[in-house]
């Protein structure tokens, strides 16, 4: 028997090795990569110029504490990050993982009003349905006082106010409005962050708002004093055919905070991190003079060389435009996928990270029970295509989708062998 414990009680195949945006496993099939395993591995599988790269920095250095040391890799990749994303003054706070990075911009967002004096700001508005990771109720768990004190506020549910979704309907300013009544209805001092995922995930494939949308959230946001933190753990780094996709509409956008993960380390190793800028930077050093927060394996310097390796990889090869040309090729086919099958109600998204929503075709609305995506996604690996099924965005039960991400690396043949694959997957499926 095995000693693992698994996400779930399905059975798992085992991985042996991988290559490009091809995945081996141990009975010899080989699996077409059409979500980067959670949109992570944003290079493609197998680089060996990263493994190297980690290779020579765990040889001449492998670990230090981020409460006693910096590192020479850890200031190279941060100002190579802010130039990448075009964040001048900004600042890198490195983790192992989106949640910590998340959850690192919400205690960082509190800090900062508490050292301006505005204690009273505990609220962190967020989108409904979102995902930003599973870590906070760690803290909420934890019984060390001298940590938990300052951040006591947040572990009561009202804590966090919730928007809807974006609207198709509306325009961007209009839809960007509801968080000014929002603001208005809970109190709007009360509010310390509002969080967004500027093309949404896994809980809502692919969906994003209106041009002006995220300028016009922006200037709300300077209005009421609240912070602007846009949660690009998945979107960002070039997933979708820019560096940032807060930006997509507009290249001036400047959140306060911008949370990255996932295509950071590309998969090779846990590297996450949060973007603060110049000025919240500044509150917290020049106030207390320290972030009342950290981990154990922040800014370790074997992750951030895979991560300074991937920055080189994704420069070189003029990966954000390839995800943006190789993502009008995909969603071209999807749109012709969902000609053939009526089952598909909606193909979206940008680069590289696509939804494809399903449903029922005599009704042209979600299915009663969720299954579909699950069933899609479980023909999809008979046929050797992995992609990201999720359920739920419409009212937690019902909305099913498959979100799909391969690698930015990946060609013009292997996107049409992803179509193929999935043809034959919702022929199966649905």
């Amino acid at each position: 028997m095995s000693n693992v414990f698994y996400r779930s009680r399905k059975s798992y195949p085992t991985a042996v090795s991988a290559s490009g945006v091809f995945i081996q496993d141990d009975q010899g099939r080989s699996y077409l990569d059409g979500s980067s395993g959670a949109l992570v591995a944003n290079v493609g599988h197998g680089r060996t110029e990263v493994a190297q790269a980690m290779a020579e920095q765990a040889a001449r250095l492998a670990f230090v504490h981020g409460s006693q040391f910096s590192s020479d890799v850890l200031e190279t990749y941060a100002s190579r990050l802010a130039g990448f994303l075009n964040l001048p003054g900004y600042r890198l706070w490195a983790v192992s993982g989106g949640s910590e990075a998340n959850e690192s911009a919400i205690k960082l967002a509190r800090q900062y009003h508490v050292e301006r004096g505005e204690s009273g700001r505990f609220r962190v508005v967020t989108r409904v349905p979102s995902y930003h990771g599973a870590s906070l109720g760690a803290l909420a768990a934890s019984g060390m006082g001298a940590r938990r004190e300052v951040y006591a506020p947040l572990m009561r549910p009202e804590a966090w106010p919730k928007l809807p979704k974006p609207d198709p309907s509306l325009s961007g300013e209009a839809d960007a409005e509801r968080l000014r009544a929002l603001l208005e209805e809970v109190g709007p001092e009360s509010v310390a962050a509002f969080m967004c995922e500027p093309v949404v995930g896994a809980s809502d494939a692919a969906l994003a708002p209106n041009a002006g949308y995220h300028a016009h959230i922006a200037a709300i946001c300077r209005e009421y004093g609240v912070l602007f933190i846009a949660d690009e753990v998945m979107s960002g780094m070039g997933r979708c055919g820019a560096p940032l996709a807060v930006r997509l509409h507009d290249p001036q956008v400047t959140p306060d905070l911008v949370v990255l993960g996932k295509g950071l380390a590309a998969g090779y190793a846990p590297l996450a991190g949060v973007m603060a800028s110049g000025a919240v930077y500044d509150t917290v050093m020049n106030g207390s003079g320290a972030f009342k927060h950290g981990f154990t394996y922040a800014g370790h310097p074997v992750s951030v060389a895979a991560g300074l390796s991937v920055l080189d990889i994704v420069g070189r090869e003029g990966l954000v435009d390839a995800a943006r040309e190789r993502g009008a090729q995909l969603l071209d086919g999807l749109r012709a996928l969902q000609g053939r099958h009526p089952g598909v109600l909606d193909v979206r998204g940008h680069g590289l990270l696509l939804g494809v929503i399903l449903g029922d075709p005599a009704t042209g609305q979600p299915h009663a029970t969720p299954g579909a995506a699950e069933r899609v996604a479980a023909a999809a690996r008979d046929a050797g295509l992995l992609t990201y099924p999720g359920s739920g965005a419409l009212d937690g039960m019902r909305g099913d989708h498959l979100l799909l991400g391969p690698p930015l690396s990946i060609t013009t043949g292997e996107v049409t062998l992803m179509l193929e694959r999935l043809d034959t997957a919702l022929e199966r499926g649905l």
